[in-house]
């Protein structure tokens, strides 16, 4: 088990408008606590003079409410709501109905953050009504204003974004009334959390520009240096990192100039978040020094350096790790009991965890009795405070503890406790992690039905998070491949037992799963959930194909494999997920590496033994059966893979079948193409370009496109990001060619196709090619890039490829997953739409075609010049 460091974000994937665990100084917080204007010479007084009998009309009011706000700050709940509500009454009994609305609803915002929600609702509701009552007054407008921005969190924190965006909406038209720019940027900020919910990600990302090109416009002070920080986590949380980082150093530069130490030490751990985002790790651990050793705050400090810890461990930079160890320990002695203080402590314990693992075993400068120990000390001091969300997760990272040393039953009953306290305060973000270690347990007891039944509410609650799962957390951004992925794929194996007779529903389950881990990774690599997902059976797409869902788990490789008509089949493979992923890259380096005379010999042997695992136990029913087509959706690794190079010792696949790829059978648009007259927009470049080397068979594979079928043609300079965008908008063109440089990775943001004056992102490209944009009413039939690759050494650089396929607009997409000749491509591209311009076969079945064409010259025979042309999407 692997349990992971939180120190990134919150406990969970809550969002940046209220104080939360994220590494930066509570006064950022966008929904803030609201206090009277602080009398002059007033001192904060002690909490213990309220807890001594002294009686409240005594004390200066204004000092308590201030009292109050630092409580809340520094994460001690239950003694702020003690403190709101002696106040609250005292306001009752003077009747000073601003002062009772202001307490309720700071009263609301902790109740929030204690996962009371009930209680939030009454006191925010009440303090509405409150001021509702009264006549207008500057004072009152300004209060109606900040109480709806609380009111906008409650709502979408209790799952109701539609409401929270028209709450935040009126809060900012409000702010604009008085001429409060700075309220209104805080709405409109606070709005794009409610837009990306509903997956409005487009008005999220307008709504943010607009709010950076207010701030242009302000003068340079402290307020205008921690919006700008604001601003930059929302562009961090729907993904666009680098201007995240370009308005976070803005922020820095102000909070330095003024100075602000507290707000660019926050800053510089924002800036660290989204430097590790960018896997830019020694410039994140750079931000975090510098934002420990420059904070004049002990919380903030140790935030920093449990950051800086965790990155460091993860990098396996051990003895820097082991070094900073002692001081977070030191630092945590003098920390107050607080929300702050126990996440150090769990963060802390998760890190000495994970160094314990990667020694495996050694001798550790931490025992389990001292990791045991914090655990214990944190869920103590969760107590104490009647923090319910910190209990939980100090409660299930202690259970998680006891499941490294299989004491199943402490660590079952800890994990249930856990699990319906996060519940209790629907913090689905914690549900999900404990009814994933409760199902580890389950299995290791040997409960295999229990176990499938906590995976699949793991699953479920995963789903319902999908949303805040790839746009809020950046922990899990990072740390999907541990904390996300697994819990899919150990549901997969727990319903795929090998060895027994596969049950028909367990099969329908797995291969669902896998189809919304497909959808979790699409996502992930986004940053956003705007897949539109939908339902689809395979005899409704095509009778004449065969569905291929290959699964690589840790010990086996799994298959299901779904007939037009039949009942799903499974079949497995014992060998190493090492093993399977050392062939798949055998395969490649064969396939890939250019040698003076290029030879079958090294790309046969892994072929076959691929060929085996993955079709050659249904050999025969697929003969039978009489499909035409072989559709995969792979998993893992195998999606750099070029399956038609398959070999079944006489033949490659491509000789037998139709191939053809689908990030997810529901991502699939199953119409047909459509029986008319095919026209072909071309963009190419065929000349040197921004550092990549000239194409110039470019210009013959355009010249032979135009012959086949009715095409329009922009070439070289002419080809630029603008001329781009104006010709898609202008022409209705079922296929659009680009002959150019490009690049699919793992990261969307090293995903892009070359023009002539920039790199087009995939982002922008899916922009450029939406069917809502410009005069085009029907979908782009056909996207080709003929001159792409993956990126070497990234094992899932076909995320980006798929990404590309989904995300673009468009039916199918035909792509390269590595650049091969010019006069092979052009060859190639020629046959495609010879084939296609006849309307009597597929795109799948032309592409076959294409790449026979090129087989069947010796020149070009080796899989290297035809294996790359994948077919992603709709094959019809």
């Amino acid at each position: 088990m692997k349990l992971k460091n939180l120190s990134i974000l919150t406990l969970g994937l809550l969002s940046f408008i209220g104080v939360i665990w994220l590494g930066r100084a509570p006064a950022m917080s966008l929904s803030s606590f609201h206090t009277a204007p602080q009398t002059p010479g007033a001192e904060i007084i002690a909490s213990s003079s309220v807890s001594q009998g002294h009686p409240i009309a005594e004390l200066n009011k204004n000092a308590l409410e201030q009292q109050a706000e630092q409580l809340y700050q520094t994460g001690q709940f239950s003694q702020a709501i003690a403190l709101l509500k002696q106040l609250n009454a005292d306001y009752t009994a003077q009747g000073d109905q601003l002062g009772q609305a202001r307490i309720l609803r700071n009263l609301s915002l902790v109740y929030q953050q204690t996962g009371e929600w009930d209680a939030a609702t009454e006191a925010i509701t009440d303090s509405i009504e409150l001021l509702k009552g009264r006549s207008e007054s500057g004072e009152q407008t300004k209060l109606l204003a900040e109480t709806l921005e609380v009111q906008g969190k409650l709502q979408l924190s209790r799952g109701d974004p539609e409401q929270a965006l028209e709450t935040w909406q009126n809060a900012a038209d409000i702010y604009n009334q008085i001429g409060d720019i700075s309220g209104a940027t805080r709405s409109q900020i606070n709005q794009t959390q409610a837009q990306r919910r509903l997956g409005l990600y487009r008005e999220a990302l307008r709504t943010l520009e607009q709010v950076n090109a207010s701030f242009q416009q302000q003068p340079d002070t402290r307020l205008k240096a921690q919006g700008l920080q604001s601003l930059g986590d929302a562009l961090q949380a729907v993904g666009d990192l680098e201007q995240a980082d370009n308005v976070l150093r803005q922020s820095l530069a102000i909070a330095k100039k003024i100075p602000a130490p507290e707000s660019a030490a926050s800053t510089l751990l924002s800036l660290g978040n989204t430097a590790r985002l960018q896997q830019q790790f020694q410039a994140a651990l750079d931000f975090y020094q510098r934002a420990a050793a420059e904070s004049p705050s002990p919380a903030l400090q140790i935030q920093a350096q449990v950051n800086q810890l965790s990155l460091l461990v993860d990098q396996k930079q051990e003895s820097k790790a082991l070094e900073l160890v002692p001081q977070i320990r030191a630092n945590l002695t003098q920390l107050p009991l607080s929300r702050t203080a126990v996440n150090a402590r769990i963060n802390l314990a998760q890190s000495l965890i994970k160094m314990a693992q990667q020694r495996e075993g050694e001798v550790f400068a931490a025992s389990h009795g001292e990791i045991a120990q914090l655990l214990a000390t944190a869920v103590q001091q969760a107590q104490r405070l009647n923090d319910k969300r910190t209990l939980a997760y100090a409660l299930g990272n202690l259970a998680g503890l006891y499941e490294q040393n299989k004491q199943w039953n402490y660590a079952k009953e800890l994990t249930e406790n856990a699990l319906l306290l996060a519940q209790g305060i629907n913090a689905s973000d914690i549900s999900y992690r404990w009814q994933w270690q409760l199902g580890r347990l389950l299995q290791a007891t040997g409960n295999r039905e229990g176990a499938i039944a906590a995976y699949s509410q793991a699953v479920k609650t995963l789903e319902s998070l999908r949303s805040d799962l790839v746009a809020v957390s950046s922990e899990v951004q990072f740390s999907f491949r541990e904390s996300v992925e697994p819990v899919y794929r150990e549901l997969v194996g727990l319903l795929l037992q090998p060895g027994a007779a596969p049950e028909q529903a367990n099969l329908i389950k797995a291969r669902d799963v896998i189809e919304s881990l497909q959808l979790a990774e699409l996502d992930n690599f986004f940053r956003d959930a705007c897949l539109n997902a939908k339902p689809i059976q395979i005899d409704q797409l095509d009778q004449t194909a065969a569905v291929f869902y290959p699964i690589i788990l840790s010990d086996r490789l799994e298959v299901i494999l779904a007939l037009p008509g039949q009942p799903l089949r499974q079949y497995t493979t014992f060998l190493p997920k090492e093993q399977i992923e050392q062939t798949i890259e055998s395969l490649l380096n064969g396939a890939t590496i250019r040698r003076l005379r290029l030879s079958t010999k090294n790309i046969l042997n892994p072929a076959q033994k691929l060929y085996n695992w993955l079709i050659r136990p249904v050999e025969a029913e697929l003969a039978a059966s009489g499909v035409k087509t072989l559709v995969f959706v792979p998993d893992g690794a195998l999606r750099n893979l070029p399956l038609s190079a398959l070999h079944d010792g006489e033949r490659y696949l491509i000789e037998r079948y139709s191939v053809a790829i689908a990030p997810s059978l529901q991502l699939v648009d199953p119409q047909p193409l459509a029986q008319e007259t095919l026209k072909v927009l071309a963009f190419g470049l065929s000349e040197a370009r921004l550092g990549f080397q000239p194409l110039p068979n470019v210009l013959f594979e355009l010249e032979q496109i135009e012959t086949e079928m009715e095409s329009q043609v922009v070439l070289n300079d002419s080809f630029t990001k603008v001329n781009f965008q104006q010709a898609i908008e202008t022409f209705s063109f079922p296929i659009v060619h680009l002959a150019t440089h490009g690049q699919f990775s793992s990261s969307a943001d090293d995903t892009f196709i070359l023009s002539w004056d920039s790199q087009i992102s995939i982002k922008d490209l899916d922009d450029l090619l939406r069917t809502q944009q410009g005069t085009r009413t029907k979908p782009i039939e056909l996207l080709v890039l003929s001159a792409c690759t993956t990126a070497k050494g990234d094992e899932r650089a076909a995320l980006g490829l798929a990404g590309v396929a989904v995300r673009a607009g468009t039916r199918s997409t035909l792509a390269s997953l590595w650049v091969v000749s010019d006069e092979a491509t052009a060859l190639l591209m020629t046959t495609f739409y010879e084939e296609l311009a006849k309307h009597q076969a597929t795109k799948a079945e032309s592409l076959r075609l294409a790449q026979l064409r090129i087989l069947q010259d010796q020149k070009f025979a080796h899989p290297y010049y035809w294996a790359p042309f994948v077919l992603v999407g709709n094959w019809l």
